[in-house]
């Protein structure tokens, strides 16, 4: 995501009067010079100290450096800037697809994979504008449905506290197929759109390579068909572990490239996540994408509102060290 400014301005014309702030600066500037010189003419000691008082000088420039400042916001808020903001989008559908395969109970991102996987998940529904409509898959040897697209959070994270190392089957990670049924669930709800359906999106956390079922490629030539993108997010580290029966350790390390293809293939976003702060922050990078859009928009109140700001803070340093207002 770009974070460079990218401010432009309605009125670019407007800007010439930051020439008239210069020159105040400027004429500022040679009058401070006059008196100073001005004040090394007087040889009564007394009466130069109260030219020019021994206290730090810096302060007399403050009021005067800052009320300068404050014509120059607000001639730039005079200007009309515009800049790219976050404009949350009409309507949309998101199926969140979670593994919850054997490896899925690893515990090298505490409590366990599965558990931190159910927190960020949840954090990411509420993320989302309220008017979205959000579903839950549950896949590991298939996929199933647990929570059809709605705009109920509530039911969704009643969904994610189901999740289990059963809901979707033991035996494998089927990432082909978690696509292909979060897809129908997307039919499914564009079928009962009385208009155009909404955009729709699928996010998918595993942590391995598929195992089972359909073909992940060909599920996301699907997707890419039906215009809809797959975010991946490859969740675990390389030191992940299992315990079997009789108390022995099988190592469950995190395999992201079938994931970096689905993700590619579809024109999603790929992420890779080895705790669950990185989780959180890779599903607030996705809500952005997916909940919002970027437009251009009038943004001149940002500087006007910190010209108020710079000039409450002059008066306020004037009042404290000359007593008076400039």
């Amino acid at each position: 995501m770009n974070s460079t400014p990218d401010v432009a301005f309605l009125n670019p014309g407007r800007l010439w009067l930051l020439v008239g702030v210069a020159a105040l600066t400027i004429a500022y500037v040679v009058l401070q010079r006059r008196r100073s010189r001005y004040a090394v003419r007087f040889t009564n000691l007394r009466l130069l100290d109260k030219v020019a008082p021994s206290r730090p000088a810096w302060r007399r420039h403050v009021p005067a450096g800052l009320f300068l400042a404050m014509l120059a916001l607000l001639v730039v808020g005079f200007a009309r800037p515009t800049d790219e903001v976050q404009v949350a989008k009409e309507r949309a559908t998101v199926m969140v697809a979670v593994d919850v395969s054997a490896s899925m109970l690893a515990t090298d991102v505490p409590p366990d994979r599965l558990r931190a996987a159910k927190d960020a998940a949840r954090e990411f529904a509420d993320e989302l504008p309220r008017h979205f409509n959000v579903g839950l898959v549950a896949f590991a040897g298939n996929a199933t449905v647990v929570v059809p697209p709605n705009t109920d959070r509530d039911v969704f994270k009643a969904g994610v506290d189901r999740l289990s190392e059963t809901t979707a089957g033991l035996g494998g990670t089927a990432i082909g197929e978690a696509i292909t049924t979060s897809l129908d669930a997307i039919r499914s709800i564009d079928a009962r759109a009385d208009k155009d359906p909404p955009p729709a999106r699928i996010v998918l956390l595993s942590d391995g390579a598929n195992t089972s079922g359909r073909d992940p490629d060909e599920a996301a030539n699907e997707a890419d068909t039906a215009g809809v993108p797959v975010d991946t997010i490859s969740f675990g580290t390389t030191a992940g572990e299992i315990a079997r029966r009789g108390g022995v350790a099988m190592s469950v390390p995190v395999d992201g490239d079938t994931l970096r293809g689905v993700a590619e293939k579809t024109e999603g976003t790929y992420h890779e996540a080895g705790s669950k702060e990185e989780l959180r922050a890779v599903y607030a990078d996705i809500g952005t994408s997916v909940g919002y859009v970027k437009e251009r928009a009038d943004v001149s109140a940002r500087y006007i509102g910190v010209a108020l700001i710079v000039a409450m803070l002059a008066a306020l340093a004037s009042m404290l060290w000359f007593s008076r207002i400039p």
